[in-house]
């Protein structure tokens, strides 16, 4: 993998630790230790580091073993009582810091859970939700159907969106928290109408719940799915994925609104507009994000259009 900063091996600035589970369980119970260690020495020197530990249960098992040969008191399936005491220990030395030389870095920690059966009940899970404030959840269904990031949208969360809000107004203007909420009730509202389809079939719904399901598909298809092998879509800065997002949404209003002067969704469905959406994230650079401009009118033109047989 070429590094798009400065078009070396990514290689160059990554260093692995690998402890496989057939290997001793003393290396694989210090390995993450090791890692965050590591992290530690480069924040040190200034730099910004990434720990990707993969993964935290594996090490937990570890620990249950070695617990176990020590015939310590075994607490919640069979983990020792110090269980939540250490994985705190390992995510709290995340964050930024100032070295005693002055310079400023930051580890980053991202811990991979791999709960038996996905069970997400069982102790490492519930004690890494406990510690950390963003939980990612990925989707064995979404990765079946070759939607990545397979993240489920709706058991995923982070507590930290009043601390990003203002970042988020400050970097494109617009207002980011309200866009998210709207939405995140689109896509609540799709999983709610999937459950009744896949009971009754799709022509029971009545349009205006058909078109929650068009807009929750280009949200999901258009806007949260990511290809990372496609020049254009492997990065979207903020600015381009407002710009999707609050295009969405305007496209969701001005639909909902012709559908209640008596238009049917079928209609809205097959406008040029919808494809257009689709594949904007495909379409439309970093750098060339005046191109909303011109998707926005061409949207406005084909609901006026629209808007105009039944008025």
């Amino acid at each position: 993998m070429i590094d798009p900063r400065n078009g070396r091996p990514l290689m160059e600035r990554t260093v692995i630790i690998a402890n496989t589970s057939n290997m001793q369980v003393a290396a694989r119970d210090a390995s993450i230790y090791t890692g965050i260690t590591i992290a530690e020495y480069y924040r040190d020197m200034g730099l910004d580091v990434a720990l990707m530990a993969d993964s935290t249960s594996r090490w937990a098992e570890a620990m249950r073993e070695i617990s176990g040969r020590l015939n310590e008191m075994p607490a919640q399936e069979g983990y020792p009582a110090y269980l939540s005491s250490r994985l705190a220990e390992f995510y709290e030395r995340a964050g930024r810091a100032r070295s005693l030389s002055g310079q400023e870095g930051s580890v980053t920690v991202i811990g991979a859970v791999s709960p038996p059966g996905g069970d997400f009940s069982e102790p490492v899970t519930q004690l890494t939700k406990q510690f950390t404030s963003v939980f990612w959840a990925l989707d064995k269904n979404l990765a079946s159907a070759r939607h990545f990031p397979s993240i489920n949208w709706l058991n995923s969360y982070s507590e930290y969106i009043d601390a990003v809000a203002a970042w988020w107004q400050a970097q494109t203007g617009i207002h980011w928290r309200s866009l998210r909420a709207k939405a995140m009730d689109l896509l609540t509202e799709q999983d709610h109408l999937n459950q009744i389809v896949h009971l009754v079939g799709p022509d029971a719904l009545p349009d205006e719940q058909r078109l929650t399901l068009l807009t929750a598909s280009l949200l999901t298809q258009g806007f949260l799915q990511q290809s990372a092998l496609d020049d254009v879509d492997t990065y979207a800065s903020p600015a381009k994925q407002i710009g999707m997002l609050d295009l969405i949404l305007k496209f969701h209003d001005r639909a909902m609104n012709i559908i209640k002067l008596g238009a049917i969704s079928a209609a809205i469905q097959n406008l040029p507009i919808v494809r257009r959406l689709l594949v904007m994230k495909n379409d439309i650079s970093n750098a060339g994000l005046d191109q909303f401009a011109v998707l926005e009118t061409d949207l406005n033109q084909q609901m006026d259009e629209l808007e105009a047989r039944y008025t």
